[in-house]
């Protein structure tokens, strides 16, 4: 088998200690394992600058979008209503759960390469004050934007709005403090920023926010309050939990630490995406999303002429070690690369040098 670098924006390239870690069974009910769990809750307290006092941190079975579903589904009553802003296909995702579930919302969709705008937001909560949440994507692996959180988090602190971030693709990659942007509910997954592999979520959730959706959920293996109570109370998951990828993680978050936390893995990340901008705008390779609202976490291309096979170009990089990702875009054509995981500056000049070696062969 030949082994290659995942330049995708999750599952993505784990160190080789990280994939040690589940060369080791483990039992669910032991209490090392349990301590693995109640070491990772605490852990990503710290990286999100809460404290327990006010927050927690449920970890839910399944991939990123069990966990957004189970924030949707026990955090909101039958009398709320969400105001989902989209700008794509994860926020779109977002809207599908609200109607699988049954949820009252309403939908504020912009176009894929523009930010949401705030005098629009204000308007329709000043419109429609029945609205009780605000729900939004932080990073937006459609395209790489990155989502203005700060203003989202400040409406929502004058309407009086319970906020949602879907921070997938971001937290552990990007600086963010929960207590200073009021975030009431953040979710993320073992398998992006902090380099873990599928197999969970989790959700830091303002502890007295959590504490008054008992009874709330419609689904009993997505019920994020029971999850909570059995977790807090002995680092218990309710049902089998993914071991291996359990203690995987709890690898990963160390060596986010150790490499300096998450501001030095953001600058790892930023310099990844600023040379691979660079290098392909030279190659006549444009970017989808302009500099000053592109993520350091995947970046959205456009086909560069009529010629250009995405499959072809796929198959030219995997021979050569690298596997990217293809566009998720439906009016123009792109394709994407992602930034993060165990990737450094050498890594994207040499993808960077195999791409315009393709561009010769294109053009030839």
């Amino acid at each position: 088998m030949n082994h290659y670098k995942l330049l995708t924006p999750g599952p993505l390239t784990t160190s080789s200690t990280v994939k040690e870690e589940m060369l080791f069974d483990r039992c669910t009910w032991d209490h090392d394992y349990k301590a693995i769990t109640q070491k990772i809750r605490r852990q990503l307290l710290d990286l999100a600058h809460a404290n327990e006092e006010e927050y927690t941190v449920v970890l839910m079975q399944g991939s990123g979008t069990f966990a957004v579903e189970s924030v949707m589904n026990t955090a909101m009553s039958n009398s709320d209503k969400a105001l989902i802003i989209t700008n794509g296909a994860y926020g779109e995702r977002i809207v599908k759960m609200a109607k699988y579930i049954g949820l009252n919302y309403t939908e504020y969709c912009v176009p894929y390469n523009e930010h949401p705008d705030e005098n629009e937001i204000s308007r329709i909560l000043q419109n429609d004050q029945i609205i009780t949440h605000i729900v939004m994507v932080h990073c937006e692996t459609t395209t790489g934007i990155l989502n203005p959180i700060e203003m989202v988090s400040n409406l929502s602190k004058k309407f009086g709005k319970t906020v949602i971030v879907d921070a997938m693709s971001s937290f552990g990659g990007m600086e963010i403090d929960l207590p200073s942007l009021g975030i009431d509910y953040l979710i993320s997954s073992a398998n992006k920023c902090i380099q873990g592999v599928p197999g969970f979520g989790f959700v830091i959730a303002k502890l007295d926010k959590l504490l008054a959706c008992e009874e709330n959920s419609r689904s009993l293996s997505l019920d994020l309050y029971d999850q909570w109570k059995e977790m807090h109370e002995d680092g218990k998951w309710r049902y089998t939990s993914p071991t291996h990828v359990v203690a995987a993680f709890s690898k990963a978050i160390d060596e986010l630490i150790e490499e300096g936390g998450i501001s030095a893995r953001q600058q790892r990340y930023e310099t990844n995406n600023q040379l691979l901008r660079v290098e392909l705008e030279k190659a006549g390779i444009h970017a989808y999303i302009t500099a000053e609202k592109q993520s350091p976490i995947i970046t959205t291309f456009l086909f560069p002429n009529d010629q250009f096979s995405f499959n072809e170009f796929y198959s030219y990089m995997k021979e050569r070690g690298f596997v990217i990702y293809p566009g998720k875009l439906t009016e123009v054509d792109t394709f994407r690369i992602g930034n993060i995981g165990e990737i450094y500056e050498e890594d994207i000049a040499a993808l960077c040098m195999i791409i315009e070696e393709y561009m010769g062969v294109l053009s030839n």
